[in-house]
């Protein structure tokens, strides 16, 4: 999807995201001269891998969104610990961030966090749920940090995939209604929807 003006720029049928499905569609986009500058995307890392092999330059922005979704997913809504309870706390406010001193903000307060807590979570049970769900919510902030905030830099970059989700939540309550369609006439089906609901806007 285009940003900007919100159309449907392609669209492909796979019946699982993969690393091979998207190289090939990436890579027949850059032939028909499509590179992009800036690329939001969500964590799939088999997707962002293919992204960075066919468009290098490109820079991406990390849904704050799917980061914030998932983090709060994985430290629960009532963590046990005052570690998960302190991060949770940190990652409720990534979303309504705005500026660059709100972003600032977030930094200072994570790794703040983080100087705080680390040894004592590496102290816990590898075994225990705690101990997981503060090590992988780490890992998802701490790898996607360094792409998170291009959107403040310039205002024609998404700080989410909000837009495109939206698209594919109506597409899916649509196609609900025609269930029964082979696979061909379901790949007719989404290109005819997106044909469609781009000469809508």
């Amino acid at each position: 999807m285009n940003a900007l003006d919100q159309k449907i720029i392609a669209q492909t049928y796979v019946n699982k995201e993969s690393f091979q499905d998207a190289c090939a569609w990436f890579s027949d986009l850059k032939h028909r001269s499509l590179n992009p500058v800036f690329i939001t995307t969500d964590g799939e890392r088999s997707v962002i891998r293919a992204m960075k092999l066919v468009w290098p330059e490109a820079k991406l922005q990390r849904c704050l969104y799917h980061i914030q979704h998932e983090g709060l997913r994985w430290l629960r809504t009532y963590p046990k610990t005052n570690a998960g309870k302190a991060l949770r706390a940190i990652l409720s406010k990534l979303n309504q961030i705005k500026t660059v001193e709100e972003r600032d903000e977030f930094i200072i307060k994570y790794h703040a966090w983080a100087d705080k807590y680390k040894s004592n979570i590496a102290s816990l049970s590898p075994t225990t749920i705690a101990f997981k769900d503060l090590k992988r919510t780490m890992v998802l902030i701490e790898n996607a940090l360094p792409q998170m905030f291009y959107f403040l830099d310039d205002k024609n970059v998404p700080a989410t995939t909000n837009s495109l989700e939206g698209y594919h939540s109506r597409l899916k309550a649509d196609y609900r209604r025609h269930r029964g369609l082979s696979k061909e006439h379901r790949i007719q089906y989404l290109k005819w929807y997106s044909y469609l609901k781009n000469g809508d806007n």
